[in-house]
């Protein structure tokens, strides 16, 4: 075989193998980074039942937006839990009524939000716990990284968090009145 049809040859599956794995990456539901910040195995049910245990961790999980509140610089969203698959996209839990379907709050400089979010059908969200909303105890996490999911593709969006992540803001008395 001439050297030129061999070179063309491997140039070829090269440029193939690349094409590959920039589509393989682009399919990546949530970043390595995020993945390998966030807490192993936690779920909704065993971040409501150690609140304390999970503290200042960083986990992710996958919910809907059911409410939203804004209070001073902060945009609050409630969601309603949505279990993550091995690809870490949300789902309807299978018991609808047991611990994994309950509501958790995320808060968000309101400024940093996507427009898109009101369209998104189900949110990934990547969070830093900062303690439990005062009159309900669900859980609040401070939002790092979440890539919303639209009703269609056009409305999909991520963001990810640009301030300091050691900064954990408070949680103000009036939420959820």
């Amino acid at each position: 075989m001439p050297s030129c049809v061999l070179s063309h040859y491997w140039v070829a599956r090269v440029a193939r193998a690349i094409s590959l794995a920039v589509v393989l990456a682009g399919c990546a539901t949530v970043p390595s980074q995020y993945v390998e910040m966030a807490e192993p195995g936690a779920t909704l049910t065993l971040l409501t039942a150690h609140p304390d245990l999970y503290r200042g961790k960083v986990l992710l999980l996958g919910g809907t937006i059911v409410e939203e509140e804004e209070n001073a610089p902060y945009l609050w969203l409630r969601l309603k839990n949505r279990p993550l698959d091995q690809d870490y996209m949300p789902h309807r839990p299978v018991d609808t009524s047991g611990p994994e379907a309950g509501h958790y709050w995320v808060m968000i400089l309101k400024q940093q939000i996507p427009r898109e979010y009101r369209h998104w059908a189900r949110m990934t969200v990547l969070g830093r716990v900062t303690g439990t909303q005062r009159l309900t105890s669900e859980p609040v996490l401070s939002l790092l990284y979440v890539r919303g999911w639209g009703a269609s593709r056009t409305h999909d969006a991520v963001w990810e968090d640009s301030s300091d992540p050691n900064y954990i803001p408070s949680i103000p008395a009036g939420l959820g009145r």
